[in-house]
């Protein structure tokens, strides 16, 4: 228990175990958080992700981690030697998130051979690197010598797009006792500034008054702008121009065209002449806002400049002034609302993909990690995501707006050995919008098929008078994965009749032909380029024509007989070869020899 002296030790030191948990807590789930001042020099040091994800630094070399933010512009990368995220850019705070309190930087650490995706925020912080400034330096203001004291008139408001302690912090008006200053402060926040009559006009005393008007932020030093202000006295003018409505209020979709009318303000004043001419200016409006909408002076229409997005900004508020030639004025405020259409289309970025996969690999193996975002809000900017139809892979969803992309059960390079797998992105506006991107992958092929003959048994008739390379049997075509066995051999072949184990027949027969069953080995019919059975033989294959059974030589039924392939030799009783008439084959009578 600490003592309570040192309770404010104690909370302090309770804080930053707080924190060192909270970050470990983060670190374990893959989010990390960093803060770094903006405009850092490129390649300035963010933080150590390898130290704080326990990441190996080898691992983050082999591996090809890498880093990618959301949309083109990359902001920072990491340094496989060190394991450190750096900036990749000079980043400006103000350029990337004006008008926001907070500028956070999001971006993700993928490691590719864990495909592994880890979430990193970084917080961009204000320094104070703008001076406050008026849109006009030079303003001119007419106020008649019959206004009265007290009476408010609003001043040229600054601008400074820092934030925080540095933003616009105070306003001081010098130059006139008959003058003083009054900061108001709006609804959002920004501080007004208004020029209040302390002190009666006189004209023909004084027909102008020469004002400085300065402006600064809370920098440490101090920025200052200053406007100049000159206030011109005009003879009475009794009445005041009136605006029909303190408010007027629209609502427009964000797809209006640039140079619509959004509305029309009016303002009526009973004087004559020039203290009756209504003229209409945009005294107070963002800087923005400025650009967007402009404000016909004569006829008090505003009219759409350039185009609205609703993703950028939804609601702009506008002080207008109606002012009469004598001076006098009145002032109401103009509200435009963006409603949202469903104009961006869902993007798809492959933010880590597999180019080939093995056909055997397990059912749910990462093939792909894809990322997936609308900028549109509410259901135009829900997302659904879905693959191409009769693909053997299925979406697992990541992290986010993350998806990967498994295999939804076993392949087979046989049936299919390459998939165009596509990835469709829809979101929930009325008409949907699309889009979509292509996976290209090649399956490599495994040894998960046995050799296929056609026919379990093949047969061939030969004459003795054939020529040698005659083709006596064409093998049919192997299957694709050929596989051969060295324990099948071919053994002898059986006789006409279909008898298994009997010689060939080395007798007289009737129809002079031999007739075979011939027993391929696989291992010797894959090989071209080898004779059936390894010696010299009756039959061989052929090597111009591929897996094709041809004679070697002129057969003779008298003869030994070889079997292509197998061990044994056939022999007749002669054991040589008879002489044959010249005149070919002749017809031999039914009788056999003997042996």
């Amino acid at each position: 228990m600490c003592a309570a002296r040192e309770g404010r030790w104690c909370r302090s030191q309770r804080a930053l175990l707080w924190c060192v948990l909270v970050a470990a807590w983060e670190a374990a789930w893959g989010q990390l958080r960093y803060s770094v001042p903006e405009e850092l020099p490129k390649g300035s040091f963010v933080g150590d992700v390898a130290e704080d994800l326990a990441l190996e630094l080898a691992a983050l070399g082999g591996r090809g981690a890498r880093v990618v933010s959301q949309g083109r512009t990359q902001y920072f990368a990491l340094r496989a030697s060190s394991g450190h995220l750096v900036t990749a850019e000079r980043i400006d705070r103000e350029q990337l998130c004006r008008l926001q309190e907070k500028c956070v930087l999001r971006c993700e650490l993928i490691v590719e051979g864990e495909m592994k995706v880890y979430a990193i925020e970084v917080e961009i912080t204000d320094i104070n690197d703008n001076t406050p400034s008026f849109e006009e330096v030079q303003v001119q203001e007419e106020m008649s010598e019959m206004t009265s004291i007290g009476s408010r008139f609003p001043l040229p408001v600054a601008h400074d797009p820092d934030v925080g302690v540095n933003s616009l912090q105070s306003y001081v008006l010098s130059g006139d006792e008959h003058f003083s200053l009054s900061v108001q402060t709006g609804g959002d926040g920004e501080k007004r500034p208004e020029l209040v009559l302390a002190k009666a006009l006189d004209r023909e005393e004084a027909a102008f008054h020469e004002l400085l008007l300065r402006a600064s932020d809370g920098g440490d030093p101090s920025r200052t702008g200053t406007a100049r202000i000159r206030v011109a006295v005009l003879d009475a003018n009794d009445n005041a121009p009136a605006f029909s409505q303190a408010v007027y209020t629209v609502r427009v979709p964000e797809d209006v065209p640039v140079g619509s009318t959004l509305l029309s303000v009016t303002a009526t004043d009973p004087d004559d002449g020039i203290n009756g001419d209504v003229k209409y200016t945009l005294k107070i409006a963002t800087e923005t806002a400025s650009k967007i909408f402009h404000l016909d002076p004569e006829t008090g229409e505003i009219r759409l400049v350039r185009n609205l997005d609703f993703e950028e900004w939804n609601s702009y508020e506008l002080e207008l002034q109606a002012r009469d030639g004598g001076g006098l004025f009145d002032t109401a405020k103009v509200l435009i609302s963006v409603t949202d259409v469903n104009d961006n289309a869902p993007e798809i970025w492959v933010r880590s993909a597999l180019s080939e996969i093995s056909e055997d690999a397990a059912p749910g193996t990462v093939v792909a990690l894809v990322h997936v975002q609308d900028r549109d809000s509410g259901a135009n900017g829900e997302v659904r995501c879905s693959l191409g139809e009769s693909v053997p892979f299925r979406l697992e969803r990541a992290l986010d707006d993350y998806y990967s992309v498994v295999t939804a059960r076993e392949l087979d390079r046989e049936r299919a050995s390459e998939y165009n797998v596509t990835v469709r992105a829809s979101d929930g506006g009325s008409p949907s919008l699309r889009s979509g991107a292509v996976l290209a992958l090649r399956v490599l092929d495994v040894n998960d098929n046995a050799p296929v003959f056609a026919e379990a048994r093949y047969s061939a008739r030969v004459s003795e008078n054939n020529a040698e390379g005659a083709l006596v049997l064409t093998q049919a075509q192997p299957n694709p994965d050929w596989r051969f066995s060295q324990t099948q051999r071919p053994g002898t072949s059986g006789s006409q009749n279909g008898e298994e184990g009997g010689a060939w027949p080395n007798n007289q027969f009737d129809t002079e032909m031999l007739q075979a069953m011939i027993l391929a080995s696989a291992n010797e019919a894959a090989d071209v380029n080898a004779t059936l059975g390894g010696g010299t033989g009756t039959m061989g294959l052929s090597a111009r024509y591929g897996p094709q059974f041809t004679l070697q030589h002129v057969p003779d039924y008298r003869q030994n007989v070889y079997i292509p392939g197998s061990t044994a030799t056939l022999t007749n009783a002669a054991g040589k070869r008879d002489a044959k008439p010249s005149g070919g084959n002749k017809k031999k009578s039914g009788k056999k020899e003997k042996k």
